[in-house]
């Protein structure tokens, strides 16, 4: 089943490696319930060693039922996240949505290309870990190993399908969303650039 990138508007994000979760309160009680297993759940996905800047996960949790949704590059990411949440406490059923990413050269031209042009941007390159330096170095590496990607907290999340691109996660100000979207559309032989990056919010 195809994920569009619209549907995850709705799902409130995590700043901490931008994952997403949606969970019905019908009551206190048993909201507080489940927003510690919607944490828990969280947990599990974040500890996933092979998640990156090309993928993006999120998901849905309401009476024990799990929807797992976004975007999986990294081989393997799609089954490895619906066995990790299987194993948190109080999840009896997962429904896995994840999209796995098809293999494609240009798709994966685009990948680094828009990754260079975004996390080595003299205002951006603050989101990388490693700061400018340490984006090109990713991408350089990306380039040379195809399949692999940049691994770590790198809040914009880049998802290119088919030539398409979606930028998705979360940055600190209207201005810096929308030179992500400047950057990403700068990118030869890009058809097209949705930018679903959200913007935090102060105070929260």
């Amino acid at each position: 089943m195809t994920t569009s990138p619209r549907v995850l508007r709705a799902v409130t994000l995590a700043l901490v490696l931008a994952l997403g979760a949606h969970v019905a309160t019908p009551a206190a009680a048993q909201g507080v319930d489940d927003k510690r297993r919607a944490d828990d759940i969280r947990i599990a996905l974040m500890r996933l060693p092979y998640y990156g800047v090309f993928d993006f996960l999120s998901f849905k949790y309401e009476k024990g039922t799990v929807t797992l949704l976004g975007f999986a590059y990294a081989p393997n990411l799609k089954d490895d996240a619906e066995d990790a949440v299987k194993r948190v406490r109080g999840v009896d059923t997962v429904v896995n949505q994840i999209e796995a990413a098809p293999a494609s050269l240009n798709d994966d031209r685009i990948r680094r290309a828009t990754f260079y042009s975004i996390y080595t941007d003299d205002f951006l390159s603050r989101y990388s870990p490693g700061g400018a330096r340490g984006a090109y170095i990713d991408a350089v590496e990306f380039g040379r190993f195809p399949g692999t990607q940049p691994l770590g907290n790198y809040p914009i999340h880049i998802v290119v399908k088919g030539g398409r691109v979606t930028l998705l996660g979360m940055v600190s100000n209207d201005s810096d969303k929308q030179i992500a979207g400047v950057r990403a559309r700068e990118v030869t032989g890009t058809f097209g650039v949705e930018n679903e990056l959200i913007v935090e919010k102060k105070g929260k």
